[in-house]
């Protein structure tokens, strides 16, 4: 009777988990940190890197960005949308600046420049209502995780444009309610402000995520509890989450068992119950065992706790961290004490007078470094984001441009050899000259200008570790 109950239970949980994979789970993530008119936030990108990680661990297909203008925010929403429809589960989860203003929420592009309430309402940022009803409408359960609680950088100008001064700009975000299926949860209370986090890694309330939404066999309210839990003892009382739900039924992110298979199969061995997710979790390691950016073996830590590989990733993580500290120390040597303190603009940048030579030769020294980026002699929004990664790794005012000093810190960094313009493969080739000929002999054979195979293995491994943990 015994041997008949135990494959009764191991029945039951075979279609419960073809069940659980045969449902349509979708989830929208994107990180905004990279602003171009308010203060950058440093780790958006690295809680959107981490929560899609952990998403596709469970099944989900994840439409993924990071530091997206109006317009590409745009395009992923209308693909999130397109794919949401008709889903079993929908995620939507974003980390960065956002705004409530007249009780209603806004989630800011890094192109916003927002400088009155009408700016707001014609389309600078994202009202959040309108974004979730048309996107996840069609979607039987809805979650929303919300990592946008922060100060408005806004505020003052908003307030000090408007024609009355009964403009009500608010700090933090506004009350949300959840309409059926759906639950809402905030980083912290409606009107206070999150925490970003030690620069690098997770903020608070993203870490509490994906320590526990896809802890196995625990449905999601329970979840969320022990979120509020992590953030509030994390912060020392400073942040608690808080959220709204109408869900009507339990929802599981990570393989509950079958209700009715669940009391048989506590005879069951643990490691039958386990092996789904223990395939899993071999899995999420194997992606991120080789990696060189803390931010993704963090990841796997705060998924895994106590997970098999747990001492391999602290291991690792020490390592990267010793590594960086003896790269930074020697990168820094000799380098002008004001390098660490005189602010970059476009001004300063200007004052250099680089030419697109001298630009293209910017961007190879940075991929040598370690921080990869197009050699074009353009300083677009790519390379901004770069060079505000290598400003982070050095210790320098992080603004995404150069000044004097810090172009002649870059310049004196250990790069062997920074590849030349006839290895970029996106420059146009150089015209040679016709040779001359003359009737005493033949024309003397075109000079060939060599090509360097790339730069060196020591700069490029020590900026490698440095830069990739700063990666955003």
């Amino acid at each position: 009777m015994r041997y008949l109950t135990l494959i009764l239970s191991l029945i039951c949980m075979v279609f419960a988990a073809q069940s659980a994979k045969a449902d349509r789970r979708v989830a929208f993530v994107v990180g905004n940190g990279v602003y171009k008119n308010v203060q950058p936030l440093p780790n958006p990108a690295i809680d959107a890197k981490s929560m899609a990680s952990v998403l596709r661990n469970v099944g989900f297909e994840v439409v993924e960005g990071t530091n997206l203008t109006r317009d590409k925010m745009t395009e992923r929403l209308l693909e999130f949308g397109k794919k949401a429809q008709g889903a079993d589960v929908a995620v939507f989860f974003y980390a960065g600046h956002g705004i409530a203003i007249s009780g209603t929420n806004y989630l800011l592009p890094i192109d916003a420049d927002i400088k009155s309430e009408m700016d707001v309402k014609l389309g600078a940022a994202i009202n959040i209502d309108l974004t979730l009803e048309q996107t996840m409408g069609d979607a039987k359960v809805k979650l929303v995780f919300l990592d946008a609680c922060r100060d408005n950088p806004f505020a003052a100008k908003i307030k000090s444009n408007a024609a009355t001064r009964s403009v009500n700009v608010q700090t933090g975000l506004a009350e949300m309610k959840s309409g059926e299926g759906t639950l809402i949860a905030f980083a912290t209370g409606p009107g206070q402000t999150a925490l970003d986090g030690k620069e690098g890694t997770n903020s608070p309330f993203t870490r509490a995520l994906i320590a526990n939404i896809t802890t196995p066999g625990v449905e999601i309210q329970q979840a969320m509890t022990k979120v509020r839990a992590q953030v509030n003892e994390e912060t020392n009382k400073g942040q608690l989450p808080w959220g709204h739900t109408n869900l009507i039924g339990a929802v599981y992110l990570n393989g509950a068992a079958a209700p009715a298979a669940t009391a048989a199969a506590s005879s069951a061995p643990a490691a039958v119950a386990s092996s789904g997710n223990s395939d899993v979790e071999v899995e999420f390691w194997r992606s991120v065992r080789e990696s060189n950016k803390p931010e993704e073996l963090n990841a796997y830590l705060s998924s895994y706790p106590n997970g098999q590989f747990r001492s391999l990733a602290l291991a690792r993580i020490a390592s990267l961290k010793d590594s960086s500290s003896t790269a930074t120390r020697n990168l820094t040597a000799g380098i002008d004490p004001a390098t660490f303190k005189d602010e970059a603009n476009q001004t300063t940048e200007d004052q250099i007078g680089l030419d697109k030579g001298q630009r293209r030769d910017v961007q190879r020294r940075l991929n040598g470094l370690g921080f990869d980026t197009k050699v074009t002699g353009k300083f677009d929004d790519s390379t901004r984001a770069v060079i505000t990664r290598w400003q982070a790794a050095r210790g320098y005012p992080k603004s995404g441009y150069l000044n004097r000093l810090q172009h002649k810190a870059l310049l004196t960094e250990i790069v062997a050899a920074v590849p030349t313009a006839s290895s970029d493969s996106d420059e146009k080739p150089v015209r040679r000259a016709q040779p001359q000929r003359s009737s005493g002999g033949s024309a003397p054979a075109p000079q060939r200008s060599g090509g360097d195979p790339g730069a060196a293995f020591v700069g490029g491994v020590v900026g490698g570790m440095v830069g990739g943990m700063f990666r955003r």
